[in-house]
């Protein structure tokens, strides 16, 4: 039999959708504030010469600042203020739970400290942001100076490094906050829903250039395969996000003054990719770190210790065999790490265990927390292998095919279909609230009545 929530999910409608007058503010402030970000990403920094500057963008577009301008929604090509995008933000956040698992303090705050101690370490994360922005903005501006009518040559050159970097960390912190009040005000999680903003609006010039190299050509074999391709990868998506192994959990009958009662079962959901979109998402901010300034560094201007980094940045360029493995092996590393964070064997065997629930033939305690854990490990396996066919594949295929489109690309994908599906899951749960609401009015109502 159906449960009451699945009962009033198979009921929701347009009608209720309609009611649901909290809702349709969410929604609204969500889309204001996704507009806001869109048009800064038209605003340029000072001083920047925007046609010197497009054409030497469009020599280093196929490499890593395409991907980076792909997940800042193309400010990077119009060297925009929100060029850094949420990028330092999501480093600081990956470098504050690598040491809230290795650093004994903050991995006392992170476990005993409560919605104290969590508030503590994301005030970390944002210091650490600045900090990341501070340093990547500095880089820019100093590589931008170096380069030839890149920048107008009336700027003085300290106005336009300080400019620069003020421009860019503001436009970051903006950004950050701007995510929060998303999350908090609005519908889905801020961050993501930036990014997902970034990439959505790159579609378009995306499918438009495929078509036009298609009518160019006279050949629509890869125009087909690559759509074939996508509708998979989608079709893929959806399963295996979906997907879920469901660990059967039995609570014994209890005696409660004169009656029994409990007896009843219930399952435990532990999803295949527990780490959602956020693998390849840190993994891509790691890879865009190191390299985003060096881009714009002159090889000739490296002191000898450093002449080896323009070898390396060659190397770690979209498509390059060592930006494949390296991009491979933080994602899977990256799945296992945040399923650790998100996901704790001995706090669920806990509380299983305090609520007198217990799965069948495992042993309350250590021993559930233990068979737990090697549930959890062997779907990791399976999600991150997911998680990086759908990351590689498709962009192996695609580059095969001599094209190099990140909008289109298999990590984008992943990212809009996933970030779509936590967004839907959200404005479901609101209409549920909503109406659960109504059911609870509506008995008081009644309630009422009967008592007069």
């Amino acid at each position: 039999m159906a449960s009451a929530a699945e009962q009033l999910a198979a009921n929701m409608n347009f009608g209720s959708f309609q009611k649901a007058t909290e809702l349709h503010k969410r929604i609204w402030f969500t889309l204001i504030a996704l507009v806001v970000f869109r048009l800064g990403t038209y605003v340029p920094i000072p001083g920047i010469n925007p046609e010197a500057f497009a054409s030497a963008f469009a020599g280093q577009s196929k490499g890593i600042l395409g991907m980076f301008n792909m997940f800042s929604g193309g400010a990077v090509e119009r060297m925009a203020i929100f060029s850094l995008n949420v990028m330092p933000y999501i480093s600081a956040s990956i470098i504050v739970q690598l040491m809230g698992s290795v650093y004994p303090p903050w991995e006392k705050l992170k476990k005993e400290g409560g919605e104290a101690g969590r508030k503590t370490l994301n005030q970390y994360t944002r210091y650490l942001a600045v900090i990341l922005a501070l340093v990547q903005s500095f880089s820019i501006a100093v590589g931008l100076q170096s380069q030839p009518n890149l920048v107008y040559s009336e700027l003085p050159g300290w106005f336009f490094v300080l400019s620069t970097v003020v421009s860019l960390t503001g436009g970051t912190l903006f950004l950050m906050w701007l995510g929060e009040q998303i999350t908090s005000r609005g519908v889905g999680n801020g961050v993501s829903l930036i990014i997902f903003a970034g990439i959505v609006a790159a579609l378009p010039r995306g499918l438009g250039q495929l078509f036009v190299t298609a009518q160019n050509t006279g050949n629509y074999f890869p125009l087909m395969v690559i759509f074939v391709l996508a509708v998979a990868v989608i079709f893929a998506i959806v399963f295996m996000e979906r997907s879920q192994r469901r660990l059967l959990v039995h609570y014994p009958k209890r005696q409660q003054g004169n009656r029994m009662v409990g007896g009843d079962s219930s399952f435990l959901p532990l999803k295949i990719n527990t780490a959602g979109v956020i693998p390849p998402i840190f993994a891509s901010s790691l890879l865009l770190l190191p390299t985003t300034a060096m881009q714009f560094l002159n090889p000739a201007n490296l002191p000898s210790w450093g002449q080896w980094l323009p070898t390396v940045v060659g190397a770690m360029q979209h498509g390059q065999p060592l930006f494949m493995l390296s991009y491979a092996g933080l994602i899977i590393f990256f799945s296992f790490f945040y399923t650790s964070v998100v996901f704790n064997p001995d706090e669920t065997a806990e509380n299983l265990r305090k609520y007198g629930g217990f799965l069948p033939g495992i042993r309350p305690g250590k021993r559930t927390a233990e068979y737990l854990d090697y549930v959890l490990t062997r779907l990791t396996v399976i999600g991150a292998a997911y998680i990086t066919a759908v990351c590689l594949f498709p962009e192996l295929l695609m580059g095969a095919l001599g094209n190099k489109n990140f909008a289109l690309g298999g990590t984008s994908i992943l990212i809009v279909v996933t970030v779509t599906m936590d967004t839907v899951a959200q404005i479901q749960s609101h209409l549920l609230a909503h109406q659960y609401e109504g059911l609870i009015k509506k008995s008081k109502l009644r309630g009422g009545r009967g008592g007069r």
